[in-house]
């Protein structure tokens, strides 16, 4: 039987330092792929051209200052209502919250504030029809201080807001970091993940032989689930970046 879930790639881990943005489009139209991740807006109309989706954008930036704090909600609310008529115009089906930075807030009022925000911006992502998805984040290496740094805190938020278009990204690279127990997690936790991310650890490459994550396993826990959605390669490929982009795709081809 043929699997539901189909495969995008991240726009950033491959434009500019390894294509325009046409090859990258018309790279991954020919290998098959469905989708772009983190697409900028303006390039939305080139995706679309070459028949490819958007499988997620950000819902508001930056990532460090989120819906941990009660003072940017207002700000926030007007980021994600703009994020959400792009989401309805080209039928983007995610769009990506961010917790924030800590900068001293304990984790569970980071968390009663993430949620009393996002049950502020619910309803206009259900009258919309887009999951709005909070993403999970590496505190050690990549991104210091971010307060969404471990499955439970987002689950704990999800679980508040009880909205069934606020759910969780679960970024495999970032969650190996902090926790790892990855196809568990997935198994128990799957019914809050909206979306996932994929790359290597240590080093968020290829997904390779050379890296602690054996994909095949994962990619198998993630389809066992009954999931539907897509799966984002999020990786910075190591060597020649078309044939990075096929081995990963090939990979997902298999498995999923």
């Amino acid at each position: 039987m043929m699997s539901s879930i189909r495969q995008s790639a991240a726009w950033w881990c491959f434009v500019p330092d390894h294509f325009t943005p046409e090859e990258f489009v018309r790279t991954l139209a020919e290998i098959g792929y469905a989708a772009i991740d983190l697409a900028p807006v303006e390039y939305l109309p080139l995706a679309a051209e070459h028949g490819l989706a958007i499988s997620a954008i950000a819902a508001h930036q930056p990532l460090t200052r989120g819906f941990n704090r009660r003072e940017q909600h207002e700000s926030l609310e007007r980021q994600v209502t703009a994020s959400l008529r792009h989401a309805e115009k080209w039928r983007i089906p995610n769009l990506i919250c961010f917790s924030g930075n800590r900068d001293g807030l304990a984790d569970e009022t980071g968390a009663l504030n993430a949620a009393e925000g996002l049950t502020r911006v619910a309803p206009l992502a259900e009258q919309a029809g887009v999951t709005l998805i909070l993403e999970l984040l590496n505190s050690k290496v990549d991104h210091p201080d971010y307060q969404a740094d471990h499955t439970a805190w987002g689950l704990r938020v999800c679980r508040a807001v009880a909205s069934p278009r606020v759910k969780l990204l679960y970024d495999i690279y970032h969650m190996q970091i902090m926790e790892g127990d990855v196809i568990r997690t997935i198994q128990t936790a799957h019914p809050f993940f909206a979306h996932y991310h994929t790359a290597g650890n240590p080093g968020r490459n290829d997904l390779d032989a050379s890296q602690e994550l054996y994909y095949p396993a994962i990619l198998r826990a993630i389809k066992d689930t009954g999931y539907g959605g897509y799966v984002a390669h999020e990786f910075i490929p190591k060597g020649e970046p078309r044939a990075a982009l096929q081995q990963a795709f090939a990979l997902g081809a298999q498995y999923l």
